[in-house]
């Protein structure tokens, strides 16, 4: 008489070796995912557009829309901003992402303190806010003129995006920056916001050129960095 199979045994079907085991305290690398869009659930914070000290005279509005290859808004990505601080310092300062003591929600920021960061969500338009103090270079780097720098999350996007922001009032410094001074002059002109109003400029990301027929240079994708 036979005896009866376990459970875990199935006749004719060959037996199958038990999958290999990872060694303790490793982690298999997995393939980059397309992010989001969930940024609206837990990183934007509450004043995260307002980087400027509330009242101060000297703030400034960056203002854009980020848009995709077709020219179509991105409704939902999320842009981070870094910037020195008016001595060019890149130190930075806490008060940014408070939270409450007794509940540890996120209550923002103190309206003090200029931290030198900002996050800031689009919205159904693809329009974006920031409110900042104007833009310095860097301490350590004296042949920059005035710059934000900027990250970029939005949908189908596996990796962020770097870029940065400069101003036209710098004219003359831009023809020494570092970076500008290597870009030939229509992919320069996609780094440079426009004034469009008094303390006011703005600031479109392009992920990708548009179609051949676009017929402007605001159809030029902008430029993005790669930092190694």
């Amino acid at each position: 008489m036979s005896t009866p199979s376990t459970p875990h045994e199935h006749p004719g079907v060959p037996h199958q070796p038990a999958p290999e085991q990872e060694t303790p305290g490793t982690l298999t690398p997995t393939p980059s995912q397309t992010i989001g869009p969930f940024y609206g659930y837990a990183l934007p914070f509450p004043g995260g557009g307002e980087m400027a000290p509330t009242g101060h005279p000297d703030t400034i509005t960056l203002h854009g829309r980020v848009l995709d290859g077709a020219g179509e808004p991105v409704p939902d990505a999320l842009l981070e901003f870094w910037q020195a601080g008016p001595d060019g310092s890149l130190r930075g300062a806490p008060g940014s992402l408070r939270r409450d003591p007794a509940t540890g929600a996120v209550i923002g920021r103190d309206g003090v303190e200029f931290t030198g960061f900002g996050r800031v969500p689009t919205d159904a338009d693809g329009r974006y806010a920031l409110r900042t103090l104007p833009a310095t270079a860097p301490a350590d780097r004296p042949a920059a003129a005035p710059y934000i720098a900027v990250c970029v999350f939005a949908r189908g996007l596996l990796h962020h995006l770097f870029t940065r922001v400069y101003f036209p009032e710098h004219t003359a410094a831009h023809a020494a920056d570092p970076l500008l001074s290597q870009l030939p002059a229509h992919r320069a002109r996609t780094l440079v916001a426009r004034a469009d109003g008094e303390r006011r400029y703005r600031f479109d990301i392009r992920l990708q050129a548009r179609a051949a027929g676009g017929g402007d240079e605001a159809s030029e994708e902008t430029v993005f960095l790669e930092f190694r």
